[in-house]
């Protein structure tokens, strides 16, 4: 296969970008920018690309292309495939670089811009061959967001739109094809449109900086994320659906909530194009399964958002601790701890319907985790430099559990002398048992990462919850080995 070749004018937030996206999905990319720290740039945006964008696929990705910077335009865009302009959005600096680039760059080669704001025909002003030049607008960070507004002229070549449409699939993206030019293509607009509002909220004393972005991101934000603009209105109006919704909340546009009062009649005719639009867009679901699917995809994001501790997942993280309360032994020991009771969430079941295998590791690791805190092993002793890591895990299977279902783990200590510390998890869903997780752990010193034995106090305490612990009957499945029944 044919090496693929990108030039990057421009190395800034959105060029630099633009060489991640490529270079990690397997094309060689050139690199012209005057900016003597261009190349340090470019390698910091690497370096986040290559740490967060192989994470969002479950499959190898293509062998990283090779990186150069160039001195000249010329040798940046000779014999290459695919050139992004992401020069200052001043229009006579576009077409002072068009000039050059077509003097050098193969005709067959697609032209993208950047821009947020030109459109394509004022781009091609004074290009010698308008046909190969297109908007080819991302979104920050371009490595991790998968729009690009293309947007071409009457001028633009078909084949130069189709090729486009193939490239940025191929690495990847959603070629949004814009069909007429219009400033600030599709989604800038929307953007603007909030920015203004958001301006005169400020400036009337209304709200702040914070404020507002708190609507966004613990409100409108999250539904926008998963599901767009008319299809969260479409949830909204119900069984009778989009139309309802424009009978319904309609007449809104014509009362004075917004500084932007500039809005269209709601005609017969606009109506109708709404509604058949949303009915060919999601009419194929019920109301019930588009709530379910919006459901799904919304705990996804916000667990992944608590998994980060930010936005609407610090809130939620926050609630747990307020739910749970203090962390302590409980006062009889002569029974198993209850380290975990929770209820399956929506995005740890698999294509069988059940929770996944690996769920069920995560679900023994939070119990892990609990008895470490209980015995002392918590933020702060690990702060000190001293933690457990597991050495050995053995999970069995014995039954199904499904989202929604109240799980509880109940922990008996085996053994808590010297560096060891081994533990038998039970998964109940009421008096069911649902699977068992045995563990062993032994304590290291974060700095040296060898085994080493606990303070004292945490010493104690675990061998006293194991004293216990061990006037209990041995759990059935201990020590037991894979497919040995016991």
């Amino acid at each position: 296969m044919t090496q693929k070749t990108a030039a990057i004018i421009g190395g800034g937030v959105i060029g630099g970008g633009w060489a991640a996206r490529f270079l990690l999905m397997g094309w060689d990319v050139r690199v012209f920018d005057p900016d003597p720290e261009a190349a340090r740039k470019i390698d910091e945006v690497l370096n986040n690309a290559r740490r967060s964008l192989p994470g969002l696929s479950d499959v190898a990705l293509p062998a990283e292309g090779q990186l150069s910077v160039h001195g000249t335009m010329s040798a940046a865009v000779t014999g290459v495939d695919w050139v992004q302009e992401s020069v200052p959005e001043r229009l006579e600096l576009k077409r002072k670089v068009y000039q050059t680039l077509q003097e050098h760059c193969p005709h067959d080669a697609v032209i993208g811009s950047s821009t947020s704001g030109f459109k394509p025909s004022e781009l091609q002003g004074c290009a010698t061959r308008p046909e190969q030049i297109v908007v080819a607008h991302p979104f920050n960070p371009v490595y991790l967001l998968p729009l690009v507004e293309l947007v071409p002229s009457d001028k633009t070549a078909p084949q130069i739109i189709q090729r486009a449409k193939e490239v940025l699939t191929e690495i990847g993206m959603y070629p949004l094809h814009v069909r007429a030019e219009i400033d600030a293509h599709i989604a800038d607009r929307f953007l603007e449109a909030v920015w203004r509002e958001a301006l005169w909220l400020i400036k009337d004393g209304v709200a702040t900086t914070e404020e507002i972005d708190n609507a966004i991101r613990y409100g409108f934000g999250l539904r926008w994320a998963q599901m767009g603009l008319f299809e969260t209105y479409r949830i909204a109006g119900g069984e009778a659906g989009m139309r309802h919704f424009i009978e319904q909340f309609g007449p809104c546009l014509e009362w004075p909530w917004t500084k932007l009062m500039d809005v269209p009649e709601l005609t017969d005719d606009l109506i109708d194009a709404v509604a058949d639009q949303s009915d060919a867009q999601s009419g194929m679901y019920t109301i019930r399964e588009l709530e379910r699917a919006r459901d799904n995809n919304l705990v996804t994001i916000l667990r992944g958002l608590k998994a980060q501790d930010w936005g609407a997942g610090k809130l939620l993280n926050a609630q747990d601790r307020r739910v749970e309360g203090a962390i302590g032994l409980p006062d009889d020991l002569g029974q198993p701890i209850v380290t975990v009771e929770r209820a399956v969430p929506l995005d740890w079941t698999d294509y069988n319907g059940h929770m996944n295998e690996a769920r069920y590791l995560q679900a023994f690791g939070d119990a892990t985790d609990r008895m470490m805190a209980l015995v002392g092993c918590d933020a702060a002793y690990i702060a000190t430099g001293g933690s457990y890591f597991t050495a050995e895990t053995h999970i069995r299977h014995l039954d199904e559990v499904h989202a929604g279902a109240v799980i509880r783990i109940e922990t008996q200590v085996l053994n808590g002398a010297g560096k060891k510390m081994h533990v038998f998890h039970r998964m109940y869903e009421g008096t069911r048992e649902l699977a068992t997780g045995e563990h062993m752990l032994i304590h290291v010193s974060l700095e040296t990462r060898r085994a080493c034995e606990p303070a004292p106090a945490l010493a104690a305490t675990l061998a006293k919850v194991a004293a216990a612990h061990a006037a209990l009957p041995m759990p059935e499945g201990a020590g037991k080995a894979v497919g040995v029944k016991g």
